[in-house]
């Protein structure tokens, strides 16, 4: 069994093609895909007009998985040839393991002490593969250094930069990034179990190319914590924190609604050098159907600045 790094402070950046920090996402992101407590954060009801803080501001993102996520399976050498207890039993790529002989597993670390405690017997192994849940039993291999492994690959964790979209002054919440935090190796949505944001700056821009989406480079302080995650979904991922925190202090405005959006120019907010927010100046030149929940616009970056930077939306824009 292998383990990935469970922090890093610097990396790539999150993709996904979505404008940064534009209100109009966090009006058109389709609320059910959304953990409870959004709705409140994002919906303006009739007769009074929600209004929230366009930040698009860098932040670093920490996020620790519900479970154990299973990225890869392996052979095993033992001092009798090899074998694959993970894959022998059931187990794939992209299913996330719970529960280990009835016990809570989150962390990587709580895997192998599990494993090492039962010196090679029989487990009984609780995963869920989508929305489908799985009693699977599995032996142990001792490896040749003596150590008990199933042969899979597991990641408990994942770290990043991204955009954080808005922030309700009110209430305290904000949401970042405009799609969920997906492994990398299986594109499955993380479960979350916690998660946390940090000030972030952006240290330089791969620019974007015909064929080649960019990316914004950056380095977050681990150091402080800025609001914790409760959700991590499809739209993006949501958190509340101190009210009296001055990282993301801007000037509130109102929400549209969907149908107050019209085709035409329009601006973003973005973090693309330092830790400095610029206004850039695009164009909205589609606007999809109500039932089109996967983009709700489409928009054409037309500031000369912004295209000298990046050359357009590159990864780490998200949000």
């Amino acid at each position: 069994m292998e383990q990935e790094h469970k922090r890093r402070s610097r990396g790539s950046l999150w993709a996904g093609l979505a404008a940064a920090a534009c209100l109009l996402w966090a009006c058109f992101s389709p609320l059910d895909a959304v953990a409870a407590g959004y709705e409140a954060a994002v919906t303006a009801t009739p007769g009074c007009q929600r209004q929230l803080v366009p930040v698009g501001r860098a932040v670093g993102i920490k996020l620790f998985s519900d479970g154990v996520l299973v990225v890869g399976l392996s052979e095993v050498e033992t001092s009798s040839g090899a074998k694959e207890p993970g894959r022998e039993c059931g187990l794939k790529a992209g299913d996330l393991i719970t529960h280990i002989n009835g016990q809570d597993v989150d962390t990587i670390e709580s895997v192998q002490a599990l494993l090492a405690e039962e010196e090679g017997a029989p487990l009984t192994i609780r995963a869920q593969r989508g929305e489908k849940t799985l009693q699977l039993s599995a032996t142990p291999a001792a490896n040749l250094q003596g150590s008990y492994q199933l042969g899979v690959w597991l990641r408990d964790s994942m770290a990043g930069i991204g955009t954080m979209t808005f922030y309700d002054p009110d209430t305290g919440s904000f949401a970042a990034l405009g799609h969920g935090i997906n492994d990398v190796d299986t594109a499955t949505l993380m479960p979350l179990e916690s998660g946390s944001i940090m000030p972030a700056t952006v240290g330089d821009v791969k620019k974007g190319q015909s064929g080649q989406p960019g990316e914004l480079h950056g380095n977050f302080d681990l150091s402080r914590d800025l609001g914790d995650l409760y959700a991590n979904t499809e739209s993006g991922i949501f958190g509340t924190m101190d009210r009296q925190e001055t990282y993301c202090s801007g000037q509130s405005i109102p929400v549209a609604s969907r149908g107050e959006v019209e085709i035409g120019p329009a601006t973003i907010r973005s973090n693309v050098r330092g830790d400095k927010v610029e206004t850039f100046d695009i164009e909205i030149t589609h606007l999809a159907p109500d039932d089109e929940a996967s983009r709700a616009l489409t928009i054409h970056v037309t500031d000369p600045e912004l295209l000298t930077v990046t050359g357009g939306i590159v990864q780490g824009m998200s949000g």
